[in-house]
């Protein structure tokens, strides 16, 4: 990170995150986001506190701007404006293969393959008598990968190409995100 740029705290970003963002989903889906790159970043000895402000933040204007001509254009805008680290803002673009930004880096493959996977995983857990990520395991997240009318909004080629870009088969990537997901399940309300 050059020295104009600099990884905001928790605190900071997480406020960033609520100035644009007023509905509970999409701040809980930032919470599983960041809880999923969080463990990656542990899992294959990355920088957790970076990783983690970029699954927080990857989504944090799409309430405003929820077009593909403005997300996450404008977020990235806005992350630049503040000094917020370039190796961030470019995975945050890369996250949305319709930009056409290149996923170079590590941390820009495990946010495209955390993002829709752990929205998928919320979904299942909301689906259990308990609502709880507990429930949730390997098989029933399977399952409903494979019903196409469960959680319509989730692009599946994006889970399956999010495991193949990261070099994980799509079992063990699905089993990584629901323990990152059980291990923050009371801040997700789940």
């Amino acid at each position: 990170m050059s020295e104009t740029e600099r990884l905001p705290s928790r605190d900071q970003a997480w406020d960033l995150l609520c100035q644009y963002t007023e509905k509970e989903g999409l701040r809980k889906h930032a919470l599983a986001v960041e809880a999923a790159m969080r463990y990656y970043a542990r899992l294959w000895g990355e920088d957790e506190a970076l990783w983690g402000r970029t699954g927080l933040l990857h989504d944090f204007d799409y309430e405003r701007w929820p077009d593909a001509e403005n997300h996450p254009y404008r977020g990235n805008e806005i992350l630049a404006a503040q000094g917020y680290p370039e190796v961030m803002r470019t995975a945050i673009m890369g996250h949305a293969p319709y930009t056409g930004v290149p996923r170079e880096t590590r941390l820009a493959k495990a946010l495209y393959a955390c993002d829709e996977l752990a929205g998928f995983v919320t979904a299942v857990a909301l689906i259990k008598p308990s609502k709880s990520l507990a429930d949730v395991d390997l098989s029933s997240v399977k399952k409903r990968l494979k019903e196409k009318a469960f959680a319509r909004g989730v692009h599946r080629e994006d889970v399956y190409n999010g495991a193949e870009e990261i070099g994980l088969p799509l079992d063990e990537h699905i089993e990584n995100v629901i323990k990152a997901l059980q291990a923050e399940a009371g801040g997700l309300g789940l």
